[in-house]
């Protein structure tokens, strides 16, 4: 497909995104609970016991605190974006494409496809490893290929299985995070077999906050920027995860606000709430906490086990692996639809636009399941080493993904102003807290990005090769940005407020307000138990 040379490819391909079968089969609870635990893995259960080492419970609880503000910043900013026009195909590329540059869009797309397809690979591999929690003689490439075979069979089913096998899984790990607060709440009380009371009795000994690269209160700084941006893992892609979702999505208009109106207290329940849980059970000492991604790195385990309580710690473990298969489910779904948004874009092959009846884009899910093939590196020492590298590549994808996010936002909201249209219902969700977070998110993110490797920079403590590991995920999203640039050099560097394109799209969107109408009123009149309905629905 070519695109228009002196405005975006939106217009040029109108037509060609109605002819797109996708369906939308994605529910209303299904993106409630894809916005509570979508790309909620390892990271949150077993990554936090590293930053509890280095930081202290008191740093970690800041740095939490802090980047869920910024991150509610992108989810109401992305939100606002995409309930204005979800149609089918879209995410924060399309985006880019459309009201920023075609450059953007392109060096975005490929970002999200390669990083979500690395993901993909590692979160099978993270679910391997910690099922060698319990001793068992099974090779780890036996529990790779079942993990692959069916997350993959899964991403081929229609997108309502998808949503049917996310709502559970998320359910398992909202489940696992409640019973673990409670678990909390009752040790600080001296609940335990053991009867003793905890308290902030970790917060006092060792102590609240520690020391990283220096000593004193710089010191303590360094460890509360370590965890600010060593905790992107744990929120990482959640925001594009439901931009992408979107295009396959019932009703996203009415579902897409009451996801992020709510992703705030999510945030506080689940990760404030968690971390802070994590300080009080789990001694920022405790050996094992820098050990890996095996679930004896969880603190939570760890706090288990120190309290004396039998069997919880398998239970757990078995929680974490359905998360790490869930994740893995939600990373293949990203990367795949990642590439048929290319595709509609005209930014890769038009082959990856094709779906079956059952609206899948299998040529996009067969080409993003090969990265699973990634995971079988870790079947050997020396080729895990340079499996550690594709990883490391992904380390400042999201730092890149929310700073290109605010940018996208910003050149929308300009548009909307040039083009006067600010009213309510053209666009039906915007955030109070807009656009004052996402100027924060500005600013903030693209120091963290800079920062993110800070570490290699203190006397006695840089490496080329940890150097390159932290930097080379923005050396490869420039490379790309760049190369795209001076293919297309007589594009412009921006497009101007007056020309972004606010329409093309909407007839799709304003069928689905009436087909959401209809539906509604065929609720209303049919159903005397509309009430459970909607509640199921």
């Amino acid at each position: 497909m070519e695109l228009s040379q002196d405005k975006p490819f939106v217009e040029s391909q109108a037509g060609e995104m109605n002819a797109i079968n996708t369906k939308r089969g994605i529910k209303s609870r299904h993106a409630q609970m894809m916005a509570i635990g979508g790309t909620i893995g390892t990271g949150l259960f077993v990554g936090t016991g590293e930053a509890l080492a280095v930081a202290g419970p008191a740093m970690l609880l800041a740095a939490y605190c802090s980047i869920c503000v910024l991150v509610y910043g992108i989810i109401t900013a992305t939100t606002e974006i995409n309930t204005y026009l979800p149609v089918r195909g879209c995410s924060m590329a399309y985006f880019g494409s459309r009201f920023v540059s075609p450059s953007l869009g392109f060096a975005m797309g490929w970002l999200y496809w390669y990083s979500f397809g690395i993901i993909f690979a590692y979160e099978i591999t993270a679910g391997v490893l910690v099922i060698s929690y319990w001793p068992n003689t099974v090779p780890i490439a036996v529990w790779i290929t079942i993990m692959l075979v069916t997350i993959v069979a899964l991403n081929f089913f229609p997108v309502k299985v998808y949503g049917e096998t996310e709502f559970w899984f998320a359910s398992l790990k909202v489940f696992l995070i409640i019973g673990l607060l409670l678990m909390s709440f009752i040790l600080f009380w001296g609940g335990g077999p053991g009867h003793q009371r905890l308290g902030f009795h970790y917060w006092k000994d060792p102590g609240a906050m520690n020391e990283y690269r220096a000593s004193g209160a710089t010191g303590r700084f360094c460890a509360y920027l370590y965890v600010l941006c060593f905790s992107v893992f744990s929120f990482n892609f959640a925001p594009e995860l439901l931009v992408i979702a979107s295009g396959e999505m019932k009703h996203p208009r009415k579902n897409l606000p009451r996801a992020a109106k709510q992703y705030f207290y999510r945030l506080l329940i689940f990760y404030v709430g968690g971390v802070l849980a994590i300080g009080v059970i789990c001694p920022s000492n405790a050996s094992g906490l820098t050990d890996g991604t095996n679930a004896a790195a969880s603190p939570f385990v760890i706090a288990i086990k120190n309290a004396g309580i039998k069997g919880l710690d398998s239970v757990v473990n078995a929680v974490i692996i359905t998360s790490a298969w869930s994740s893995g489910n939600s990373y293949l779904y990203m990367s795949s639809r990642s590439l048929f948004s290319l595709a509609v874009a005209g930014n890769a092959p038009a082959i990856f636009t094709r779906c079956n009846r059952w609206g899948v884009p299998y040529y996009s899910v067969l080409t993003c399941s090969l990265f699973g093939l990634l995971a079988y590196m870790n079947c050997s020492a020396g080729a895990s080493v340079v499996f550690t590298w594709f990883i490391n590549i992904t380390n400042t994808a999201g730092f890149i993904s929310w700073t290109c996010c605010c940018i996208v936002f910003h050149r929308f909201r300009k548009a909307c102003k040039a083009q006067a249209t600010t009213t309510q219902p053209i666009r039906p969700y915007q955030s109070r807290m807009q656009p004052y977070l996402i100027w924060l998110a500005t600013l903030v993110f693209p120091i963290l990005l800079l920062c993110n490797g800070f570490g290699v920079f203190f006397p006695g403590h840089f490496s080329a090769s940890s150097f390159l590991t932290s930097y080379i995920g923005l050396f490869v999203f420039l490379v790309i940005y760049i190369a795209h640039r001076l293919v297309h050099w007589g594009d412009k560097w921006m497009h101007r407020p007056e020309e972004i394109d606010l329409i093309s799209g909407m007839d799709e969107v304003h069928a689905l307000e009436v087909e959401e109408m209809e539906d509604l009123g065929e609720s209303v009149e049919t159903s005397k138990w509309k009430w459970l309905k909607a509640l199921w629905e």
